[in-house]
Order: C-alpha cells, then structure tokens, then sequence
C-alpha cells in the first residue's frame, strides 16, 4: 500500500513496514471546529476502528483505523471493479463526509485517501492547509445542486433509402425513377437540415438552463453530458451541470427548475443539497 492523499508522500519502505503494515489512517474530511458527538454510531468504512478527530493546526480531520490489506493498490483496483463492493464504500464514504458537514464546514476528501501512520497524515495535511481554507471559506454556507436537462431526441433518419437502381428481375430491367435521385438528396438535405436545427436548439437550451441556474448560484460547473437514451422518455441529454448554492436560497432552485420546465418543455432533473465535492477543489 502507498500513501494516498492530497500530498502523497513516499512509498512503504522496509524501514517503517514493521510499524505500518498491520494498519493505515483513513482520511474521510477536513473540517473547522466539528463537534465529536455527529461521528457518533457510524460505521465507517467496513472493518474500521472507532471515527475520531484528527486534530492538525487551526483545522482536524476525520480519521478512522483500517487494515491496511484490505486498501493495498492490488485489492483496491479489484474492488474498483466490483460494483456493489465500491458502492458500499462509496455510501459509507458520504455518510461520514455528510454528518461532518451538517455540523460545520467540511471539505470532503477522495475516496479511500490513505496514510501509513498519523504522523505522515499530520504532515501531509498540514502542507495543504491554504487549500483547506481557502474550500471551507468557498463552501461555508453553500450546498452543491445537480441540474440535467433532457431534449427530445434528434430525428430520425428518414429517408435513408437509396434510389432504386437497374436489376434484372425476372428476365426484366427495373430502370431507376426518373428524378429519384434528385429526390433522394433532397430527403438527405431535409434530414440533415433538421438535424442541425435540432442541434442547435439543443445548445440553446442547454446555455439558457445554465444561465438561469447561474443566477441564483455562487459559482457552476458544466460536466460532460450523458450519452443518448438516459434519460426516461429516450430523451438527449443536454446539460450535466452542478451548482454551489447559499442555503438560504436553496427553494429558489426548485421554483426555478419548475419555471424553466413549462418555459422550454424540457425535461429538468435537479438533485440535491449535497456536500459540495465539485467545489473544494478549486483555486
């Protein structure tokens, strides 16, 4: 197992591997002024010790004990491919980030971030201090919005067929119809004109979701969209957007999601509040 964090430090050598192999630090947040009793009955990650508080500086971390073979780069790559096993972690993962963050700001941490022993954790996090401070001053106050939109589906292609060409048949040649060449294009040009339409009015749609999103959000992030046939009526999706919030404007969404639907006709899926992960990691 090797040291995975925000500053990943050297590999396990045979110097520390008596101290460390039996056990590693699992880093789950970073917070400011938590209080002890919301980790209180959690879990954690599954074989864990007790959740605690990991005091560095002005801040502390959500920490908990776990067996270091059951994160070694070997195990965690074949985990990641065991959907149900990864989910599982994944759930217990954002059930510990989101209790930290009902009780302060709290900048969430990747999942499975690992280190061999508290001391190079406390070095490790120090070191990022300044990119702590400056997520929790970001996101204090603030939850984090997921907005999809979905469009009708692009056209058909209709009018695929290509003209009828000369065969024998029967002994007989099947000339091909006057003009339908000329008429075979033209379908083509007709389908390909609807298609760029319907492309273009998707992207307008898209920008002017997005635009109206920014206006109640303090910052957004557009993602890169689903492909075709996601969505429940077949739809296209057009806009993966995710948006940091003022709490105190968090109905603003919903009446906004609801206006913009009978506005376009589109299909509008928000999400949320979440812990604002999109968010904690920008300068």
């Amino acid at each position: 197992m090797t040291d995975r964090g925000p500053e990943p430090t050297d590999s396990l050598t045979s110097d520390d591997a008596e101290a460390s192999d039996d056990s590693a630090l699992y880093v789950f947040a970073v917070c400011r002024s938590p209080a002890a009793e919301v980790l209180t009955g959690l879990p954690g990650v599954a074989g864990g010790g007790p959740l605690r508080h990991m005091p560095f500086g002005e801040l502390s971390a959500v920490v908990q004990i776990v067996w270091a073979a059951d994160f070694t780069d070997e195990v965690w790559q074949a985990r990641m491919s065991d959907r149900a096993e990864l989910e599982a972690y994944a759930r217990a993962h954002h059930q510990v980030v989101s209790a930290a963050a009902a009780s302060c700001p709290t900048v969430p941490l990747p999942l499975a971030t690992l280190y061999h022993n508290e001391e190079r954790a406390r070095h490790a996090l120090v070191a990022e201090t300044p990119r702590f401070r400056a997520a929790l001053e970001r996101t204090a106050g603030r939850s984090e919005w997921g907005v999809k939109v979905y469009a009708a589906g692009l056209p058909a292609a209709a009018g695929n067929a290509a003209p009828r060409s000369a065969a024998v048949s029967g002994g007989l040649i099947n000339r091909p119809v006057p003009g339908a060449g000329l008429a075979y294009l033209e379908r083509k040009r007709s389908v390909q004109a609807q298609r760029e339409q319907r492309h273009e009015e998707s992207l307008r749609l898209a920008d002017s979701v997005d635009s109206a999103f920014h206006g109640v959000a303090a910052a957004g992030r557009r993602l890169r969209p689903h492909g075709p046939g996601l969505g429940e009526d077949g739809g296209v999706q057009v806009l993966n957007a995710t948006y940091l919030v003022d709490e105190h404007r968090a109905t603003e969404v919903d009446q906004l999601a609801r206006a913009l639907r009978r506005a376009t006709g589109a299909r509008i899926e928000i999400s949320g509040p979440w812990v604002p992960y999109s968010f904690v990691g920008e300068v």
